[in-house]
């Protein structure tokens, strides 16, 4: 395939992903097809993706070659998507039949692509199972286009014990580089022998000058609470009902709004019901990527409980927005809230100390609308696609050179 570029031939990036958009207008998250159609402009991008009911083998989006393999009947292909494969696997384990199709079926696809098609560099999303394919594929092929693997945080922090340490090793180490999404993650990498020189930090983005961007104030429903993200257990969302009690108390007109679905939505709708506050907390279920914009616009405060995160993209979309925002304290959420300056960080697994935080932002809305103005500019200064998109094309161009 040649260039549709004026001037020399792009060189051919092929990325390994097991979330992707299926459709226009998907509920999947579409951070790596974001990436991937701005990295159009310097490269000639094809991904491949897991197959999915209702989907297509094959389409070009926005200028990118998506291919996506096949690895059951395709009613039951439902090992990815829908909160990711760990999150499957932990709904039903009979899914855990499917790893070895899933896998041996990405590396066909692979093999094929690699044999067909002559790629410049693999970016493999997700160090398992995507990174350990490319690697596989690498040693039986022969062929060997650079290789950067990037971590997102549930392969590299949810995968624990020694065999899956000793395969995400084999990955970071296997690979020509490793890029993570936050600083913490950096840290967790080089634990694993990792030599810190081969990690880069390279967060994924958010589109600040077009989609995600602050309405006025007036939109802002003052007393409105806003979560978004999957109803699992990791996102703690359970402290966030706990602390309505509270907050109600001082602000009986105060509202949370949950825009998500998961296995735990129905007992998080008990929960509420249980605390007397079911009046007073929305389930939207899943919501298209394209309206998440106008929910972070109308919310008060942005408000995450959550557990465990590799990066935290929803607080970088909800600040990008000009919502203030209020977060569980783990490390790698700290490279986006910087406690009262961009947000406020709050002691994780603790209903009462989300509540006081809660209350003083309602009660000092001149406190809160500094913060989100502080937020914004991080954001727009550190997390734009722009800037994130020209780091990743900059570290392809130097493995290519590299590997020449």
């Amino acid at each position: 395939m040649t260039s549709d570029k004026d001037g020399p031939q792009r060189k051919k990036l092929l990325v390994l992903t097991s979330t992707f958009p299926r459709w226009p207008g998907d509920h999947e998250p579409p951070f790596v097809f974001e990436l991937c159609r701005r990295l159009g402009e310097d490269f000639e991008v094809w991904v491949l993706a897991p197959h999915a009911p209702d989907t297509k083998t094959h389409e070009t989006m926005s200028g990118v070659t998506v291919v996506r393999f096949c690895y059951f009947f395709e009613w039951g292909e439902t090992l990815a998507y829908r909160g990711g494969i760990l999150a499957n696997l932990r709904g039903n384990r009979l899914r855990y039949l499917l790893v070895p199709l899933f896998l041996v079926c990405q590396l066909l696809a692979v093999l094929r692509l690699l044999a067909r098609e002559k790629f410049d560099i693999v970016h493999a999303h997700w160090l398992i199972p995507q990174g350990l394919v490319a690697v596989a594929a690498r040693l039986i092929s022969g062929r060997v286009p650079a290789l950067l693997c990037t971590a997102h945080g549930s392969d590299l922090l949810g995968l624990r014990g020694a065999l899956f340490s000793a395969l995400k090793r084999l990955v970071m180490h296997r690979s020509d580089a490793v890029t993570v999404v936050s600083l913490a993650m950096k840290e967790r990498a080089a634990s694993l022998d990792i030599k810190p020189d081969k990690i880069t930090v390279i967060p994924m983005g958010v589109d600040t000058a077009n989609d995600f961007v602050p309405g006025g104030q007036a939109s802002r429903r003052n007393h409105e609470l806003l979560f978004v993200g999957r109803l699992v257990s990791s996102k703690a969302v359970d402290i966030l009902i706990g602390a309505m009690p509270a907050i109600l108390a001082e602000y009986p007109e105060a509202t949370l709004t949950i825009a998500g679905d998961g296995p735990e939505k129905g007992w998080l709708e008990t929960l509420a019901q249980t605390l007397g506050v079911a009046g007073r907390v929305s389930f939207l279920g899943a919501v298209a990527n394209p309206a998440l914009p106008e929910l972070y616009r109308r919310a008060a405060i942005f408000v995450s409980a959550s557990q465990e995160e590799g990066f935290g993209l929803t607080l970088v979309e909800a600040l990008a927005c000009g919502c203030a925002v209020i977060a569980a304290d783990l490390p790698a959420i700290r490279d986006v809230i910087i406690h009262q300056d961009t947000g406020l960080l709050v002691a994780q697994q603790d209903p009462e100390a989300f509540a006081g935080a809660v209350v003083k932002l309602l009660a000092e809305p001149d406190v809160r609308r500094q913060l989100a103005v502080n937020g914004r500019n991080h954001v727009a200064r550190n997390f734009d696609w722009a800037e994130i998109s020209s780091r990743y094309a900059a570290a392809f161009e130097r493995l290519i050179l590299e590997r020449a």
